[in-house]
């Protein structure tokens, strides 16, 4: 993985904490796109550029809202290799759904980074969020350029649709804040444990989670309220991935995705939406997490996996409230 320091690289891999436990360090470009007068980010077609790996939950997330909101052709995108070694994502072209860096010619990730800022320290992660006007980074938290989507750069959307409308702000706030630490960050805080005790509590943390959303997509079709929601969103890309790599790699083991009738049936209409199944490379996620953590498998063998049928019938409708596809204007 390793981290900038005052803009060197070092190969250093996640430090835990007293406990063994994996500890997620922040992000730090935080500016937003805005119309407002005097922002320093105003929305324009083709001045923004994303910088992705298709093997990233928190990636992924930006590039499902650019799909379902038609923001393709206002923003462009490079994809880093799924591949990352202690030199960190690396661009390469010949690999097939990965790409050159279309901005800066860049090899590295990193050096995007040092791009915006000479003396950068940190991790070097996606998504990020570029401007070619200013020649640096706007922002690199993936929950926030999700929600620029849907409000700074919606004058550039085909499907101008918020996902997070302020009537139903707060309840999808407070479902974001819900599944993060156990399910998104829970299913990382199992895998890169580092004592019994860490793993034990953050996979207890994980199913029960996993237990009561399962539960409550019985009762209802979406998390925070009648309509899809960057909730859904948010949570479609862990679930997307569990039964092919966080099962296995991540020792994430007690259920399957597939054996929650409900998490399952969720899983399968949001890959269904058109543009949804097009964002999903599975060979990418698969050989991501199996080649590049050597601490938890040295010989880097990428395991066979279940076969998943994605695209059979969901079952949805059975609890009643508005499709997907409906909220988008796509049926």
């Amino acid at each position: 993985m390793g981290r900038l320091v005052d803009g060197k690289w070092s190969t250093q891999w996640y430090v835990p904490d007293s406990e063994g436990r994996f500890v997620r360090p922040e992000t730090r470009f935080r500016a937003r796109v805005s119309s407002e007068q005097g922002s320093a980010f105003t929305p324009q077609a083709g001045r923004y550029h994303l910088y992705v790996s298709h093997a990233c939950p928190w990636a992924h997330r930006v590039m499902i809202t650019r799909a379902l909101l038609g923001l393709e052709e206002a923003i462009d995108v490079s994809v880093v290799d799924h591949y990352m070694d202690d030199q960190g994502w690396r661009f390469d072209p010949s690999v097939e759904g990965a790409s050159a860096d279309a901005v800066l010619g860049s090899e590295y990730l990193r050096e995007v980074y040092t791009a915006a800022d000479p003396k950068f320290s940190g991790r070097v992660t996606v998504p990020i969020l570029w401007d070619r006007e200013r020649e640096t980074i706007v922002n690199n938290e993936s929950r926030e350029i999700v929600r620029m989507f849907s409000e700074g750069l919606a004058p550039l959307a085909l499907r101008p649709v918020d996902l997070a409308p302020p009537a139903l702000r707060p309840q999808i706030e407070a479902v974001i804040e819900a599944i993060y630490e156990p399910i998104n960050n829970g299913v990382y805080k199992s895998g890169f444990a580092t004592t019994q005790g860490a793993y034990d509590q953050a996979v207890a943390a994980l199913f029960e989670g996993l237990d009561r959303w399962d539960d409550l997509l019985g009762r209802q079709r979406w998390l925070a309220g009648p309509q899809l929601s960057e909730a859904d969103i948010f949570l479609f890309t862990t679930l997307l991935r569990f039964d092919l790599v966080y099962h296995t790699h991540f020792k994430c083991n007690r259920k399957r995705i597939v054996d929650y009738q409900n998490l399952w049936g969720f899983v399968r209409e949001l890959y269904q939406l058109p543009g949804v199944a097009q964002t999903c490379n599975f060979e990418h996620i698969t050989r991501h997490y199996f080649a590049s953590h050597d601490s938890i498998n040295p010989y880097r063998i990428v395991a066979v996996g279940p076969e998943l049928d994605f695209d059979a019938a969901h079952d949805r409708a059975r609890v009643g409230g508005e499709s997907a596809a409906a909220r988008l204007g796509l049926d």
